[in-house]
C-alpha cells in the first residue's frame, strides 16, 4: 500500500459546485537538477491540474466513475518540464459521477456532499533526494469562471470571471479563502487499470439553419459523444445557450428521449472574443440547438464559431471491416460510433439522457465486439474490478449496474427485489472470458475467478429442486420487438427457459476458465453443474424437439450455447430457420437473443437465412436504422418510427451498442477471421461469402500482429488473400476446398465454390 504525503483537501466554501485550488512552493536548494517530477491525481468528483500555468494532461474526467465506497483511482502524470524553482499547482474541481446526478430519479450526491481533491508531487533531483508536496491546509481556494455543473444537465460558464492569475506564483485575492483536510480513507486510492478519457477528434458543423420555430439549428452530420466548443465575440453578458440532442422531430430538436436531463451548456460572453470548452460535462448528440448567437443563423454559417469535440476512453482502433454494400458498411461504423460514445469511463448504455450507467446486461451482449473493434482489455479489465468489489460486498450478487448507484435508489416495482438476473449478472463471467478469447491474457481470468465462481456458484443456489432457474425477477429477451413498447420485458421467449439456459453457459465457462488456471476441483464442481443443467432443461423444457415457448431467441440459445443433443440440435437448426422465415426475415429477438441469432443460423447449415436476416431492411431489422439515417446503433429497433416520429416508450435511446453485438458474427462469417486459440494464437479464416456481397476485407491487430482476409468474387471464383502474423498460424477454410494449415504471412488461393450458386 503506498504511503501518501498529500491529502484529500476540500474548499471551504463551495464557490457554485466547481472550485479551484492552488498550492505554491520552491523546490530544495544544493540537490542538484531535476530529474523527474510525477503528479498524483485525484478527487472526489473530477478535476483537472495545472502546473505553472501548463495542464498537466490532456486526460478528462479524472478519476472518472469507479466504486467509490472501496475505489477511487489516481492519475500518475509525468510534470518533469513543468516544474521550476517557484512552482504551482492549480486545481480546477466538477461535480462529475461523485455529487451530481446519476439515473432517472433526479437524485444527486449519493456518493458524497463535498468534493475533494488529491494531488501529491514527486521531485526527485540527480543526486536521488526526492522532495514531496502535496494537497493540505496549506492550499486556498477560490471561485471559477464554472457557474453550474453536471453530467446531465450541463456547464454554465462566465467567461467575465476567468483569469488565469491563480496559476502564477504570488496570486493573493480576497475571495479565495483557506482549504481544509478531509477526514478520507486514502487507502481507497488506486491507479488506473484501464485508459484516461481524452478527446478522439473534432466535427465541424455540416448544415445550419432556422427551424420552423425560428431556432437556430446545427447539425453535425455523426451522433457523438462529447460537447460543443464554442469560439465567440459579442457584447459583455450576453449568454449564448446550446441544448443538444440526438435527432430532430417535427424539424425541432427532439429532445423528449432525454427525460429530465436538460443537456444544456450556457456561456455568458465578456465582451471580447471567448473560447469556451465545458470540459465538465459531456452530452449525447448530432444536433444543437443554439440561441443569443451574435448575429444568428448567418453569423454561424459565415463565420463558423462551433466545432463539435468528440470524446472516449483512449483506447485504440484494432479492428476494421468493410464490403461492397455501403447499409453494412454504415451498420458496422455505427457500432464502431456506439462503442466509442459509451466507452466513456463506464461502458454505459447510453450517454445522452438521466442514465448513463453501466448496465451489465449490454457488455455481456457486446463484449466480443468490443474486444475486436478496439484494444478494451484494459478498460473492461478496470470495470471488471469494479463488478467484483460490488460483489463481494452484497453475498455475490452481481447487480444490474456497475459501478451500483442503484442501490441508492427506489427501483422500479416490475424490478422486485434485487437479485441476480441471466444475461446481466452473467456479465461476470461471459465478460472476462470474451477477454481471455480475444487477448490471450490469463490475468482477466486469474483477477476475476473468484467472481467468475462466487457468481455461479449463487446462481446455483437459485436453482429450482427441478434444476431449473425458474424463479424471480429475469429480463429475459429484453426488447423483443413484439414486445409492447411500455413493457419490453414482455417477450415471445419464455424467461426461465433463458436464464437456463444462460446458468448453462456460464457453468460451462466457469469449468473451462478453471481448466485453463489448472483448478481440476472447479472444472470438475461446474462441469458437473453444467452436466445438471443440460440434463434438467432436456427434460421440462423440450418435447420432441419443440423448446417451451418455440420462439427465435429459445432455439439461437440452445444451438450456440451447445445443450442439445445432435437430433434436438438438428431439429432446433431447422425450427429456427422455419420461424426467421416465417417472420419475412425481420428480427425477432431482444438483448438475450440477437448476439447469438445469425451464428445458429449459420452453425446448422442456414447461412443464406442468416445473410437475409442480416440484410433485411423493414422494420424490425439491422439496416432499418440505417436506411433512417442512424449514425449509432439504437436502443430499440425502431427507437424513431417509419414516419419519422420518435418511439413513445419512455425508453428510447438513439445510442446503445448492444443490438450492434451482430458485429461479431460480420467479423467472423463475412470477414472471416476468428480465433481458434485465445490471443489469435491459431486463426480460423473461413469466410463465408453470402448476400450477394460482391466483396468483404476485415483486419484485426491480435495481440501477435496483423491478420487480415479480402475476398472477392471474379467471374464465378473466389479470391481470397490473407495475412497471418508471426508467432501464428491460421486454418484456411474456404468453399469447397479442403481445410489447409498456413503459416505466417501472406497468401493468396482461388476457388470455383458450389455453393456459391445461391447468390
Amino acid at each position: 500500500m503506498t504511503t501518501w504525503h498529500a491529502r484529500m483537501i476540500a474548499a471551504d466554501t463551495d464557490f457554485d459546485g466547481a472550485p479551484l485550488l492552488r498550492g505554491e512552493f520552491r523546490l530544495d536548494d544544493s540537490h542538484g537538477d531535476v530529474e523527474s517530477a510525477t503528479l498524483f491525481l485525484s478527487a472526489l468528483g473530477v478535476v483537472e491540474a495545472w502546473v505553472n500555468g501548463r495542464r498537466a494532461s490532456e486526460d478528462l474526467l479524472t478519476p472518472g466513475w469507479s466504486s467509490y465506497e472501496w475505489r477511487v483511482r489516481y492519475s500518475e502524470l509525468d510534470v518533469t518540464e513543468m516544474v521550476a524553482t517557484t512552482t504551482v499547482i492549480g486545481l480546477a474541481l466538477g461535480n462529475g459521477w461523485y455529487r451530481g446526478r446519476l439515473a432517472w430519479s433526479g437524485g444527486s450526491k449519493y456518493y458524497g456532499h463535498e468534493l475533494g481533491a488529491f494531488a501529491e508531487l514527486r521531485v526527485r533531483f540527480t543526486d536521488g533526494y526526492e522532495q514531496v508536496i502535496g494537497t493540505d491546509e496549506s492550499w486556498t481556494a477560490g471561485p471559477s469562471a464554472t457557474t453550474a455543473n453536471d453530467l446531465y444537465d450541463g456547464q454554465s460558464i462566465d467567461a467575465r470571471r476567468f483569469s488565469d492569475a491563480w496559476l502564477s506564483p504570488g496570486f493573493s485575492s480576497s475571495e479565495w479563502s483557506a482549504a481544509k483536510v478531509l477526514d478520507d480513507d486514502l487507502s481507497r486510492l488506486e491507479p488506473y487499470i484501464g485508459p484516461p478519457v481524452r478527446r478522439q477528434m473534432e466535427l465541424q458543423p455540416v448544415k445550419v439553419w432556422t427551424s420552423p420555430a425560428g431556432k437556430v439549428l446545427v447539425d453535425f452530420g455523426q451522433n457523438l459523444v462529447g460537447w460543443v466548443r464554442a469560439t465567440v465575440t459579442g457584447p459583455s453578458g450576453q449568454v449564448v445557450t446550446v441544448r443538444h440532442a440526438e435527432v430532430l422531430e417535427e424539424n425541432e430538436l427532439g429532445t423528449r428521449p432525454l427525460r429530465s436531463a436538460e443537456a444544456t451548456d450556457r456561456f455568458t460572453l465578456s465582451g471580447g472574443e471567448d473560447v469556451f470548452e465545458p470540459t465538465l460535462t459531456f452530452h449525447g448528440f448530432r444536433y444543437a440547438e443554439v440561441e443569443g448567437w451574435p448575429g444568428g443563423a448567418d453569423s454561424l454559417r459565415d463565420g463558423g464559431g462551433l466545432t463539435a469535440v468528440v470524446i472516449s476512453s483512449d483506447m485504440k482502433r484494432i479492428g476494421s471491416f468493410q464490403t461492397s454494400n455501403p447499409l453494412l458498411n454504415r451498420l458496422h461504423e455505427n457500432a464502431v460510433w456506439g462503442m466509442r460514445g459509451n466507452f466513456v469511463d463506464v461502458p454505459t448504455d447510453c450517454p445522452q439522457r438521466d442514465e448513463r450507467l453501466g448496465w451489465t446486461g449490454d457488455l455481456s451482449a457486446f463484449a466480443p465486439s468490443a474486444a475486436f473493434l478496439f484494444d478494451s482489455r484494459d478498460f473492461l479489465r478496470d470495470w471488471l474490478r469494479d463488478l467484483a468489489l460490488e460483489q463481494k460486498r452484497d453475498d455475490d450478487l452481481v447487480p444490474f449496474v456497475v459501478p451500483n448507484v442503484l442501490k441508492y435508489i427506489e427501483q422500479p416495482a416490475e424490478f422486485g427485489a434485487p437479485d441476480s438476473a441471466a444475461v446481466w449478472s452473467d456479465a461476470a463471467v461471459w465478460v472476462p472470458w470474451a477477454l481471455w478469447t480475444a487477448y490471450g491474457d490469463k490475468r482477466v481470468l486469474e483477477e476475476q475467478f473468484e467472481s467468475m465462481t462466487g457468481h455461479a456458484r449463487r446462481l446455483r443456489n437459485k436453482l429450482s429442486p427441478n434444476g431449473l432457474w425458474d424463479t424471480g425477477f429475469q429480463f429475459g429477451d429484453w426488447l423483443d420487438p413484439d414486445a409492447s413498447p411500455d413493457q419490453p420485458w414482455a417477450a415471445k421467449a419464455d424467461k426461465h427457459v433463458v436464464a437456463t439456459l444462460c446458468a448453462f453457459r456460464t457453468a460451462s465457462l466457469v469449468a473451462a476458465t478453471a481448466a485453463v488456471l489448472g483448478n481440476e476441483a472447479a472444472s470438475t464442481e461446474f462441469g458437473d453443474m453444467a452436466y445438471a443443467l443440460r440434463t434438467s432443461f432436456a427434460e421440462h423444457y423440450i418435447s420432441d424437439g419443440v423448446i417451451l415457448s418455440d420462439c427465435t431467441t429459445v432455439y439461437a440459445l440452445a444451438i450456440v450455447f451447445g445443450i442439445l443433443n445432435d437430433s434436438d440440435r438438428e431439429f432446433a437448426g431447422e425450427r429456427l430457420a422455419e420461424l426467421v422465415a416465417k417472420s419475412g426475415f425481420r428480427i425477432s429477438t431482444g438483448f438475450a437473443g440477437t448476439p447469438f441469432v445469425t451464428d445458429a443460423l449459420t452453425d446448422t447449415g442456414h447461412l443464406e437465412e442468416a445473410y437475409r436476416l442480416l440484410l433485411q431492411t423493414e422494420n424490425p431489422s439491422w439496416l432499418y436504422s440505417v436506411s433512417m439515417g442512424a449514425t449509432t446503433i439504437w436502443e430499440r429497433w425502431d427507437s424513431m418510427l417509419p414516419d419519422g416520429t420518435i418511439n413513445p416508450g419512455e425508453m428510447t435511446s438513439f445510442n446503445h451498442y448492444a443490438l450492434g453485438a451482430v458485429v461479431d458474427w460480420m467479423h467472423r462469417t463475412i470477414g472471416g477471421i476468428a480465433p481458434l486459440e485465445p490471443g489469435y494464437r491459431r486463426i480460423l479464416m473461413a469466410p463465408r461469402p453470402g448476400g450477394g456481397l460482391e466483396w468483404a476485407q476485415c483486419s484485426l491487430e491480435t495481440p501477435l500482429g496483423l491478420a487480415s482476409v479480402r475476398w472477392e468474387l471474379v467471374n464465378g471464383r473466389l479470391e481470397v488473400s490473407a495475412t497471418v502474423p508471426d508467432g501464428s498460424e491460421a486454418v484456411l477454410r474456404l468453399p469447397g476446398s479442403e481445410d489447409e494449415i498456413v503459416g505466417s504471412g501472406r497468401h493468396s488461393r482461388s476457388v470455383r465454390p458450389a455453393e456459391l450458386t445461391f447468390q
